[in-house]
């Protein structure tokens, strides 16, 4: 009898085994969102967030990754690198997880790299511009990223500065590892290129004066300010710039100011101003099929609107080509364990997305699907919305 309770206890332990592994080869598959939700630049997240759950929509109503249909589990990092730890923390223990889809602040994925790796899960950035997220030493890299590179971003922003025949920038840079990332890039930059940088100014997250910095960058006579920051430090510097007279001085900005209702937090209007914006994705510039699609789809989700005026437009369409490239590469490997995901998407090939025709978006050693010739700037116009002026 011992013997027959023994064998029908583990009988017993095998059904339920088997029971909950055929159940969760049915489950949902979960893509995460890590994203800023809640602080500095909840535009930036609200359109990465829609970038996913719009490609779920299709991807499900085409019936699923490898038969199983996909549910989008968002959480908010605060702009704080701690919460985003936190919060990968949590996705790592999330059954049938297929990857994290995080960003907006690079010092919160600077965070993440190493519990992304030590829970080995993928993580696709579709905002985060740091060159050591990319860069992290790890091997294999879990970390994938259709977003711009400061490494890149810091050509094209140079760039622009010799082809409006300048030839002395100040910097203006946020005192953060996305600050010190585009230091080093912009410098090594603007030495290929014969610019000079009469200084750089650091602003932290949440200062509200920067009233020396601005008279020293006027008293040294800079012919244009590269400026690095977020919405609130960038209105910040540009307030103070119309306070002493010196608003018609060319800012040449990486994406930061995209992130937010940057003209509208302005106190003159935009139009006092002379700013252009590095970008990667506009539905003026882009319009492939993938690219209307897009729109369309937006439209009938989120409501008609002006195109111009969709806020963070660049994490939408990155997040919206990274859903549609992890979903490719599980079809690729059938399979949706981490190491086969990653070695698929290290070898996709011919895949459009609504950025780009992705010919190779990534192979072993090139985790970023995005390059200088990707990047592209742009300007405000009356409404406070971003146009695209056909200048590379």
């Amino acid at each position: 009898m011992r013997a027959l309770s023994i064998f029908l206890s583990l009988a017993c332990v095998f059904s339920i085994f088997t029971a909950s592994k055929a159940l969760s080869s049915t489950e949902p598959l979960v893509i995460g969102i890590d994203a800023d939700l809640s602080a500095v630049a909840v535009e930036g997240g609200i359109a990465i967030t829609r970038g996913v759950e719009l490609a779920v929509d299709e991807i499900n109503a085409a019936g699923g990754i490898l038969g199983r249909q996909i549910k989008v589990i968002a959480k908010d990092h605060r702009g704080n690198p701690a919460r985003g730890v936190y919060n990968i923390e949590q996705f790592s223990q999330t059954p049938n997880l297929l990857a994290v889809v995080g960003g907006v602040h690079t010092p919160v994925v600077l965070a993440e790299v190493d519990p992304i790796h030590e829970k080995n899960i993928l993580m696709l950035v579709p905002w985060a511009a740091g060159t050591p997220i990319i860069d992290n030493g790890h091997s294999p890299n879990n970390i994938f990223r259709v977003s711009v590179r400061d490494a890149e971003a810091a050509s094209v922003l140079i760039n622009h500065v010799k082809y409006m025949g300048l030839s002395n920038i100040a910097l203006v840079l946020e005192r953060t590892g996305w600050g010190r990332s585009n230091l080093e890039s912009l410098t090594q930059a603007a030495s290929n290129n014969d610019i000079d940088i009469t200084a750089t100014h650091w602003i932290n997250w949440q200062q509200k004066d920067f009233s020396e910095d601005i008279a020293a960058i006027k008293s040294a006579k800079a012919e244009a300010i590269i400026l690095v920051t977020n919405v609130p430090e960038g209105v910040v510097v540009l307030d103070e710039m119309a306070k002493q007279g010196i608003a018609s001085l060319p800012v040449v900005s990486h994406w930061g100011v995209a992130s937010g209702q940057f003209a509208s937090l302005l106190a003159k209007p935009i139009a006092n101003y002379n700013v252009s914006v590095l970008q990667t994705f506009h539905f003026n510039h882009q319009k492939n099929t993938k690219a209307k699609s897009l729109l369309e789809a937006y439209y009938n989700k989120y409501g008609l609107v002006d195109a111009t005026a969709i806020g963070g437009v660049t994490g939408l369409a990155h997040a919206y080509d990274l859903t549609h490239l992890i979903a490719a590469a599980a079809a690729k490997a059938d399979s949706i364990e981490v190491d086969a995901l990653r070695a698929a998407l290290e070898s996709l090939q011919n895949v459009q997305g609504a950025v780009k025709h992705y010919t190779a978006p990534f192979s072993e050693d090139r985790h970023d699907a995005l390059w200088a010739k990707d990047y592209f700037m742009t300007t405000f116009n009356e409404k406070g919305h971003l146009v695209t002026t056909g200048v590379q």
